[in-house]
C-alpha cells in the first residue's frame, strides 16, 4: 500500500510526520458468509404521537416492531400518597355529612315528623351524600379507573335509591 505523507504543523520548533494510507475505491470487500450488517436505511418518518413507544422483538425475524400506547397525560397506576390523601378527604367529608344527617334528622322532627322516620331520612341523607363524596374523591384520585361507566352507574345509582328513600320516608 502506498502511504502519503502530510506535514503536520506543531509549535514553531517542530514539525510531525504523519502516516496516512491511501484509499482505492477499486478495492474488492470479500463477501462473508457470516453476519451482514445492513446498510443504513434513510429517515424514517416519525410517528405523530410517540409518547409512549414499546418494542418488542419477535421471534421468527427478530426484527423490533414499534407500538404506540397513548398517554394522555393521565396517570394510570395511582400511588399510596394519592390514596392516603384521598382517604383523608373522604373521611373529613364523612364526618360532616354525620353532622348535616343530625341536623336534617332534627330539622324534621321540628316539622312533626315521626323521630324514627326523621331518622331513616337523615341516613339516607348521609348514604346519598357519601356515595357522591366517594365517587368524586376516588374519581380525582384516578379518572383513568374510577371515571368509567362501571363505577360512575353504581355511585349515582346509589345516590338517586337514597335520595328517593330520603324523601319518601321524610314525608311520613
Amino acid at each position: 500500500m502506498a502511504e502519503n505523507k502530510t506535514p503536520i504543523k506543531g509549535n514553531v520548533n517542530t514539525q510531525v510526520q504523519a502516516t496516512k494510507p491511501a484509499v482505492s475505491d477499486a478495492v474488492p470487500v470479500p463477501e462473508s458468509k457470516g453476519f451482514k450488517i445492513p446498510p443504513p436505511a434513510p429517515n424514517p418518518p416519525q410517528p405523530a404521537y410517540n409518547a409512549g413507544s414499546v418494542q418488542q422483538a419477535t421471534p421468527e425475524t427478530g426484527t423490533n416492531i414499534s407500538v404506540n400506547v397513548p398517554n394522555d397525560g393521565i396517570q394510570t397506576d395511582t400511588s399510596p400518597r394519592d390514596m392516603a390523601i384521598g382517604g383523608g378527604v373522604l373521611l373529613v367529608l364523612l364526618i360532616g355529612f354525620f353532622f348535616a344527617k343530625n341536623g336534617y334528622a332534627n330539622m324534621l322532627v321540628g316539622k312533626r315528623v315521626a323521630p324514627r322516620s326523621a331518622n331513616a331520612a337523615g341516613w339516607w341523607l348521609f348514604t346519598l351524600l357519601s356515595s357522591l363524596a366517594t365517587g368524586s374523591v376516588l374519581g380525582i384520585v384516578n379518572q383513568d379507573k374510577f371515571f368509567t361507566p362501571l363505577y360512575l352507574g353504581i355511585f349515582i345509582g346509589i345516590a338517586l335509591l337514597s335520595l328517593v328513600l330520603m324523601l319518601i320516608t321524610g314525608r311520613r
